[in-house]
């Protein structure tokens, strides 16, 4: 396998690049009249505007034939028909199968996944009916109040992120909660707010033996059992898990499971059984959409030329700057308080996918991949960490989220959000010079002294890119539409990078040895370990706890 940056298409991109660092995205506005019009599309429900971006025609078409070099096309291809494209687990990936509305036969190993796909829907459909509806009741005959999902990592940041995008489709009278920190303090707090004859416990854990999940399921279970009985588990306790086993032994009737694939990877897994409580939330024509919105990226990513493919130019501008501009982080930054989970949930689809080192074919990268991802839901991010973003010396690419219509719409709030969102990706891009700043500096009456002194601190340099996705409202099809463009966008940009996006093995160390201390620290057995540091934390821990 060729390394990707010693093609010549990467050689390209470099020199382009230096030439590019000289021009100011203002100054192309200005040059070209048609600049919106030639980088904006626009698919069912969703505008993208990418024209404040360091590209033209040049750079533009040099990003498609580098996309064009990595075998961008092929590799779409591979993923949606079922080629084990999880290199390092052998296994293909998915998750399109799940929203796959149209009811193509999908294959894995010569089968066809739907029938399986639909039945898990189906199931999770008749239960959820009944939960919302009240025919499900506990087991003193109470309907269930409150749901509590217990996961974490993509069995947690899905829903909850879904949930809460999409509040104003929730059930009226049945509260949502999500535990997913090992802190017992998490579990203790959402306690606090329920009943145990009105609570339902979703265990979101594809072995039923993750650490986390399952010391805060068998905390809910004591919890339980010591108000209504043993027997009270069955009525109270659902699993989302494959193995039948330990959901039986933990008490858990199996009718009540609901199964999902290895094929389906856990940070894109909201779409599966893992959306339970989603499901629960917002009633299954409500999910229907969700899985719509979604679908209907995937035809697009699918189907549209790579030049006017949104997930396509997303992935291969975050690939221009991190790569050629030295942009080691990115921001997402949604102006709707209903998404204030979105980039949390975008971390873990982002970072856990693309953080690697490793090629396809073993070999260490001696280029970039991944970056950090973060953000705040606007304005709050505005009072936050935007001055870096204005005026650091950081680049950091942003990607501006915000809906045409607000659920509430009270006085002029929206009218100012909305205000807000399009200043910050104008200021971004244009920025103030310093000529600017010292004439408003002289209509505001300052010194010659004063001028001199804060022309520089007032001037902000611009040329900092942005994209800006508009939706008409945050629903559940415009949802689906947004996680599955950001997915998208991570394996255009993993193919780039020559990585496996569907693996973790980094986060596999750390739980290793934290089961190596936790008998340290819980059992006083004998330390055990190379370094000085964690071999006297464990003492001072195990003498202040005695």
């Amino acid at each position: 396998m060729k390394s990707i940056n010693k093609t010549k298409e990467w050689k390209k991109l470099e020199s382009l690049s230096k030439k590019m660092s000289k021009k100011h995205i203002y100054d192309m506005f200005k040059e070209d009249k048609d600049r919106y019009k030639k980088y904006t599309i626009d698919l069912d429900k969703l505008t993208f505007d990418f024209s404040k971006n360091r590209i033209d025609e040049k750079v533009f078409n040099s990003l498609i034939d580098l996309a064009k070099s990595a075998g961008l096309q092929e590799k779409i291809e591979e993923m949606f028909c079922g080629e084990k494209i999880n290199t390092t687990e052998n296994r293909a990936v998915l998750h399109t199968a799940l929203r796959n509305r149209d009811n193509h036969p999908i294959f894995v190993d010569d089968e066809d996944v739907m029938p399986e796909v639909n039945n898990v829907l189906k199931r999770m459909k008749d239960f959820s009916d009944e939960v919302r509806s009240g025919e499900w009741k506990g087991h003193s005959g109470k309907k269930i109040k409150s749901i509590v999902n217990i996961g974490i990592g993509g069995s947690d940041l899905g829903p909850v992120m879904a949930v809460e995008a999409l509040k104003p489709y929730c059930k009226k009278g049945l509260d949502m909660h999500f535990v997913s920190n090992i802190d017992g303090t998490h579990m203790i707090e959402v306690l606090k707010k329920c009943k145990p004859d009105t609570t339902l416990f979703v265990v979101a854990s594809k072995t039923f033996t993750t650490q986390e999940t399952m010391t805060n399921a068998n905390t809910a279970r004591k919890w339980l059992i010591d108000e209504l009985g043993k027997t009270a588990v069955k009525k109270h306790f659902v699993a989302v898990s494959t193995n039948k086993e330990e959901v039986k032994k933990f008490g858990i009737n199996v009718k009540n499971m609901f199964e999902f694939w290895n094929w389906v990877g856990g940070r894109y897994s909201m779409w599966s059984a893992i959306g339970l409580p989603i499901m629960i939330a917002i009633g299954w024509d409500n999910f229907e959409k969700l899985l719509e919105g979604g679908n209907a990226i995937d035809k697009h990513f699918r189907t549209t030329p790579l030049e006017n493919n949104i997930p396509v130019i997303m992935g291969l501008l975050g690939v221009w700057y991190h790569n050629f501009f030295g942009a080691e982080s990115y921001a997402v930054l949604p102006y709707d308080q209903y998404l204030h989970r979105f980039p949390a949930y975008l971390q873990q689809a982002d970072m856990e996918s693309n953080g690697k080192g490793v090629r396809f074919d073993g070999k260490y990268l001696d280029y970039q991949s991944g970056p950090i991802l973060f953000g705040e839901p606007g304005t709050n991010g505005q009072h936050s960490f935007y001055q870096l973003i204005h005026q650091g010396t950081h680049l950091i690419p942003c990607d501006f989220i915000a809906p045409i219509h607000s659920h509430n719409e009270t006085g002029n709030h929206h009218e100012i959000l909305l205000a807000n969102v399009l200043a910050q990706a104008k200021a971004l891009m244009k920025g103030k010079t310093e000529k600017e700043a010292e004439e408003e500096l002289i209509r505001m009456k300052k010194n010659k002294e004063d001028i001199a002194l804060l022309k520089k601190h007032r001037a902000f340099s611009g040329n900092r890119p942005s994209n800006m996705i508009l939706v008409e409202k945050v629903d559940p099809f415009t949802l689906g539409m947004l996680v599955s463009l950001y997915e998208h966008k991570i394996f255009v940009q993993g193919v780039i990078w020559q990585v496996n996006s569907y693996d973790q093995w980094g986060v596999e160390l750390g739980k290793q040895l934290a089961n190596q201390i936790l008998p340290q620290i819980s059992a006083g057995k004998n330390v055990k370990t190379s370094d000085n540091s964690t071999k006297n934390l464990i003492k001072k821990i195990r003498k202040a706890r005695k």
